[in-house]
């Protein structure tokens, strides 16, 4: 095993594993072809007679804490709890200017939009899917924000439609307006009920992250 997917290895049971998947890296093989994470499903095969399956999707940029399922019983009853919305999702962001308040929730839903011209995009739209997201505010700094999110349903890109959607874009998220650089989202940590009790995990903050992170007070 590499050094560097033992060292993301975030927590470890016969059920499961959580890894600090690092941003760049696709869970899933694209169309363009490259790495992904389904590459190194057999180091972390171990023997076993089925490889480890992700059961919920991050962002290719986004790094943080991502949940494995070791076997077909856990890998189904890992999936259940998050079709149940059971599992407690903790993600950072740094978004660009200064949040007003200090907590609120996001009851916007979202709907998959494309164009030609910039490709595919999610936006608030009434006839979108139901889509959830308490936030609040960890610190600030001149022109940026430190916010903890909690997504209450999993759509895509919902943390980073969310956050353009009330004015302040992730900073390097230049789909939506957050400039050029490194996405400054992260999956901080995650609780879930698993076949063997309770997970839990929580990811270190990225290296292109504490700056700002810092900035903030962090």
């Amino acid at each position: 095993m590499p050094d560097w997917l033992a060292a993301a290895i975030l927590y470890e049971s016969p059920a499961a594993y959580v890894l600090n998947k690092p941003a760049g890296l696709p869970v899933h093989p694209g169309p363009r072809g490259g790495l992904s994470l389904e590459d190194w499903l057999p180091v972390l095969q171990n023997g076993r007679r089925h490889l480890p399956r992700p059961v919920h999707r991050l962002d290719t940029d986004t790094s943080g804490c991502l949940v494995l399922g070791r076997t077909r019983p856990a890998i189904a009853a890992l999936a259940q709890a998050f079709e149940k919305h059971l599992v407690r999702k903790t993600y950072w962001a740094v978004l660009l200017g200064e949040v007003a308040g200090d907590a609120g929730t996001i009851d916007a839903p979202l709907l998959k939009r494309s164009t030609a011209r910039d490709g595919w995009h999610m936006a608030v739209d009434a006839q979108g899917q139901p889509a959830i997201t308490d936030w609040r505010v960890l610190g600030r700094a001149p022109g940026l924000s430190w916010v903890e999110f909690h997504p209450r349903t999993g759509r895509t890109h919902q943390i980073r439609a969310h956050a353009v959607y009330v004015g302040h874009p992730i900073l390097g998220d230049a789909r939506y307006g957050g400039g050029a650089g490194q996405l400054h989202l992260l999956a901080r940590a995650i609780n879930l009920p698993g076949p063997e009790g309770e997970i839990a995990a929580s990811a270190p903050i990225p290296a292109h992250m504490q700056k700002a992170i810092r900035a903030c007070g962090g």
